[in-house]
């Protein structure tokens, strides 16, 4: 059934950086049609049903009591909590039941392929997805209403960094393990700050839609686990065609354990650059909330922890993350996020080739594909560290406030 478009949808597809422009041609992905433009306008008023009819039953009948009883479930099942009330048993009873089209061996394909990323696959996620995705101006509407200047992009980076890490560890995504829990972790969270943001005296529905959309919420899904290792190939990244599939085929289980619709998961890797470009087509619009979130991001690496030489080695960082950010986004949309217009991509230029090399080489040999993901993996959390010294990336820490106030 149709319904109203919130104002904030464009009346036609914005512009979308090159490197996703150019997969979409590649594969044949041509803009939405009038009906699918529609439908992505309408999706920005639609949140999550089961979830957010769960969180205001949690509020009625007291956090202090269902929250506990939430997490308990979360990490022992619903059939280990006789006494669960029924809207925690009906939730529950749902998540738990894996689909019939989820491929067990796809999803340790995937997510072995994005371990074997790296750190230079975490880079993307860091200064492509995630600071490109501040161009969202709509999105950062709600993530400046959960305190996200207040904050800081460091840790807000840190606890979805944390949660990709438990999504692609080994056997992450089966029943109860690291990688479900903490997505369905995420899933409340979100409940939360719909709840709560959309609450705000100053959140005008109309224009905006719901807090933590439809549309929103495919955007980042693909943004986080799709984006990296396709743009992972400018860098020399390559995975076989199989892997690309797996690495879809987990982002629509991921997706459907936290709340977004059949409609918006990927079905194959080809389809998941269709709902990348089209959603970015629909959300890329840059206000004065995008330089606020963006600037600070790029100092980041000025505070990061290093045994040694630390005053160098973080303005190298710095200056090694941005040509990472200008390679891959570009003059209009650097210009957009206030950097500098152009950075010599000087990183991407270097790791191409030690990239390209080992990527062979893991394809080539035998068992090298799991030596490449232990290896990648062994970087991936010594970046975490790097980050966040030896405190703990903890998901939700940020919007704790939010779930308080919910």
């Amino acid at each position: 059934m149709s319904q109203p478009v919130p104002t904030r949808h464009p009346l036609r597809p914005g512009p979308v950086p090159a490197a996703i422009r150019l997969f979409a041609t590649v594969l044949g992905i041509r803009e939405p049609t009038p009906a699918r433009w529609r439908m992505l306008g309408e999706q920005l008023a639609v949140g999550d049903k089961p979830m957010d009819r769960l969180v205001e039953w949690m509020a009625s009948a007291g956090m202090a009591q269902t929250r506990p009883m939430f997490d308990r479930i979360l990490v022992s099942g619903i059939a280990n909590v006789p006494d669960a009330p029924e809207p925690l048993r009906e939730f529950f009873t749902d998540v738990e039941a894996v689909p019939d089209w989820v491929d067990w061996n796809l999803i340790r394909l995937g997510a072995r392929a994005m371990r074997r990323g790296g750190a230079d696959g975490m880079y993307i996620a860091r200064d492509v997805s995630l600071l490109g995705g501040y161009q969202f101006s709509g999105f950062n509407k709600t993530l400046i209403r959960t305190g996200a200047l207040e904050k800081g992009s460091n840790k807000r980076f840190a606890e979805t960094m944390q949660w990709a890490l438990d999504v692609i560890s080994e056997d992450g995504m089966a029943p109860l393990g690291v990688g479900y829990r903490s997505t369905i972790r995420v899933r409340l969270i979100h409940a939360f700050v719909r709840r709560h943001v959309g609450a705000m005296p100053d959140w005008r529905s109309d224009e905006w839609g719901v807090p933590v959309n439809q549309t929103d919420m495919a955007a980042t899904l693909v943004g986080a686990l799709v984006a990296p290792p396709t743009g992972g190939l400018g860098m020399g990244l390559v995975l076989s065609p199989k892997e690309y599939d797996g690495i879809a085929h987990l982002t629509r289980y991921v997706g459907w354990l936290i709340g977004v619709r059949d409609e918006w998961l990927p079905r194959s890797f080809r389809d998941a650059i269709r709902v990348l470009y089209h959603t970015v087509a629909a959300l890329s619009e840059p206000d004065e909330s995008t330089k606020l979130l963006a600037m600070p991001m790029v100092e980041d690496p000025l505070g990061w922890h290093y045994r040694s030489l630390s005053g160098m080695r973080r303005r190298l960082a710095r200056a090694q993350h941005l040509s990472v950010t200008s390679g891959f986004l570009g003059p209009r949309a650097m210009r957009s996020l206030g950097l500098p217009a152009y950075v010599l991509p000087w990183y991407p230029a270097v790791r191409l080739p030690v990239n390209l090399a080992r990527s062979i080489a893991a394809l080539a040999r035998s068992g090298g594909v799991n030596r490449a993901a232990l290896r990648g993996e062994r970087e991936q959390k010594a970046l975490l560290r790097r980050m966040i010294g030896d405190d703990q990336a903890m998901i939700g820490e940020s919007a704790a406030h939010v779930s308080r106030v919910a």
